[in-house]
C-alpha cells in the first residue's frame, strides 16, 4: 500500500492471461497479514497479468515471459473522493468538419500528484456535454498511468445533455478522450462544465470558427491547427471549411467520404479498440497543441 507505506492484507488478487477470446483466468487468492500472496499456477506461453482489487479499484502488474515470478510486488493505493486530489491539467475540444458530418474529440488530462486514488462514483471523474443529435452516444477512451486504453460508457447526469465518465484517477496523469459525430452543418454549439483549467477549441488548418463564446489565440506551429480560447461555459460558432488532423486526404485530393485510406483489422481481443486507433492521429496532433499551450503558459 503506497498510501500507508505498509503491506496491505485482504487484497483480492487474480492471475489472468490475455487471449483472442478475452482474459483467461488462471488463479486467484487474497493477500495475507503481511501483504504476501501466492498463486501456484504455471503461466502458459505469453504474458500474464496480475490484477489486485482494493477499495473498489483494480491495479495491474504485467508478468512478461521469462520475468521473475517470485518477489513480485503490486502497488495499491487508498481511495478518496476529496476534491482537489485530481485536478484538470488540459481540456481541449477538437472540431473536424467533413462533407457529411462533424467529428468532435474532447480531451481531458487529469493530474494526481498525491499517493491516493481519486474515486467519486457520484460525480464521476469528468463531466461533459453531448449535443442532442448524438442521442447520448459517444466513445469514451481512458488511458491510466502506464495502462492500455480502455472504454467506458457515458452516464447521463443533470442538467439535460450532460454526462459523466466514472473511472478512478490514480497517481500520475490520466487521459480521457470523448468522441462523437453529428450531421454536417455550418454551425455548432457546445457546452463545458466549470473548471479551474481553461478550455481551448482546436480546428484543422483549413477550418476556421467565428461566433459567440470563443476568442482566436493563434496557430500551433507544427500542425498549423487553429486554437481558440473559450471565454465562457458555452459557445455557438459558424464553421468555415472542412478538414482533419487525422492524416486523411482532403476532399480536394479526390476523397470526399471522410473515411481513412487504410482499413485496420485486429484480432478479436482488440475489437473494441478499432475506433481508438482511428483517433490516433488526432490524439498525436492534440498532444502537440497541449505542449504548445503549456509552453505558452
Amino acid at each position: 500500500n503506497v498510501t500507508t507505506g505498509k503491506p496491505q492484507p485482504g487484497v483480492a488478487i487474480s492471475l489472468v492471461q490475455p487471449s483472442q477470446n478475452g482474459m483467461v483466468p488462471l488463479g486467484n487468492t487474497t493477500s495475507g497479514a503481511q501483504g504476501e500472496f501466492k498463486i501456484d499456477k504455471e503461466i502458459p506461453p505469453g504474458p500474464g497479468l496480475l490484477q489486485a482489487t482494493y477499495q473498489g479499484n483494480t491495479y495491474n502488474q504485467i508478468l512478461t515471459p521469462r520475468s521473475p515470478t517470485s518477489g513480485v510486488q503490486i502497488k495499491v493505493y487508498d481511495s478518496t473522493n476529496k476534491a482537489g486530489v485530481a485536478r484538470m491539467l488540459e481540456h481541449l475540444i477538437l472540431i473536424e468538419p467533413t462533407l457529411d458530418s462533424i467529428r468532435v474529440s474532447e480531451t481531458f488530462v487529469l493530474g494526481n500528484e498525491t499517493n491516493t486514488t481519486f474515486n467519486d462514483p457520484a460525480k464521476g471523474s469528468i463531466q461533459f456535454y453531448l449535443p442532442e443529435a448524438t442521442g447520448g452516444k459517444a466513445q469514451v477512451v481512458i488511458t491510466a498511468p502506464g495502462g492500455m486504453p480502455i472504454s467506458r460508457p457515458p452516464v447521463k447526469i443533470t442538467p439535460p445533455g450532460f454526462y459523466k465518465a466514472d473511472y478512478p484517477v490514480k497517481p500520475g496523469e490520466t487521459r480521457m478522450d470523448v468522441s462523437y459525430t453529428v450531421p454536417a452543418a455550418d454551425k455548432f454549439a457546445g457546452k463545458v462544465v466549470a473548471s479551474s483549467t481553461a478550455t481551448h477549441v482546436v480546428t484543422p488548418p483549413a477550418v476556421t470558427l467565428t461566433g459567440d463564446g470563443i476568442e482566436e489565440a493563434g496557430q500551433e506551429p507544427q500542425t498549423k491547427a487553429h486554437i481558440y480560447n473559450l471565454s465562457g461555459l458555452d459557445f455557438n460558432v459558424l464553421i468555415q471549411g472542412v478538414g482533419s488532423l487525422r492524416g486523411e486526404p482532403s476532399p480536394a485530393a479526390g476523397d470526399d467520404s471522410g473515411s481513412p485510406q487504410v482499413e485496420i483489422k485486429t484480432p478479436r481481443i482488440y475489437s473494441q479498440l478499432t475506433w481508438v486507433l482511428g483517433l490516433a492521429f488526432a490524439i498525436l496532433a492534440l498532444g502537440g497543441v497541449m505542449l504548445f499551450r503549456r509552453g505558452a503558459a
